[in-house]
């Protein structure tokens, strides 16, 4: 019987590991996917508005499901603004269902989410919510600066980009839901903490796995409150 007990705490151990560690393997994904996007120079992320996101969600490789049409499923991260200007997090969410434009058909596609206001940012915080034109959200914009068209997407609370097969662009994600995913904080932190505690109320210091994805986005988007 002891042996039987032993060899089950064994597995249960070994799976929480294995968790722990494709959770951590993901914001390094999330750092790779956003860094390949910033190397796209015209083609890229404005960094106007990356310097005036209060959060920024990255969810690499984002997959339909094979066996119910339409359906799609993506985990990513989430990293939010703390006083300073520098990045907090990440917290983790899962990207589900919704229409995500004509990228999603060739596969795999890296989505990548803006928040531009204090408004945005608070309903991201929320167990889950619907991305859509009805939440503020729209297609972001292209180029290394958007003079022209700044003041309007700042208007947005949240702007969409999606990559497919090294196709990058802005993209609308209508009903797509968007929910904190408390296995995986529990996985990075240790505790099964909402990204509320993760983002706002900063009640963990961020992994050293996230080091390199916080380094990254620092070096592109010095804060413009």
């Amino acid at each position: 019987m002891n042996r039987i007990i032993i060899a089950l705490l064994s597995m249960s151990a070994m799976a929480t590991a294995k968790s722990a560690t494709k959770a951590m393997e993901r914001i390094e994904d999330a750092r790779v996917a956003f860094q390949e996007i910033m190397d796209a120079g015209d083609q890229s992320i404005p960094l106007d508005l990356l310097k005036k996101a209060h959060c920024i969600a990255i969810v690499p490789g984002l997959k339909k499901a094979g066996l119910i049409a339409g359906a799609k499923y993506g985990k990513g991260v989430l990293m939010c603004r703390q006083t300073g200007g520098g990045w907090t997090g990440p917290a983790t969410v899962r990207m589900e269902g919704g229409s995500f434009g004509l990228q999603i058909a060739a596969g795999e596609v890296d989505v990548i989410l803006l928040v531009m206001n204090e408004s945005g940012a608070k309903k991201l915080m929320k167990s889950e919510f619907t991305l859509g034109a009805s939440a503020g959200a729209m297609a972001g914009p292209l180029g290394r600066t958007v003079q022209a068209e700044t003041d309007a997407y700042m208007r947005a609370q949240i702007l969409g980009y999606s990559r497919s097969r090294g196709v990058f662009g802005g993209a609308v994600f209508e009903g797509a839901t968007l929910r904190e995913d408390l296995d995986d904080n529990n996985d990075i932190y240790g505790k099964r903490l909402s990204n509320e505690e993760i983002l706002l109320q900063r009640k963990a210091a961020p992994p050293g796995a996230a080091r390199s994805l916080v380094n990254t986005l620092n070096r592109y988007s010095v804060w413009e409150k």
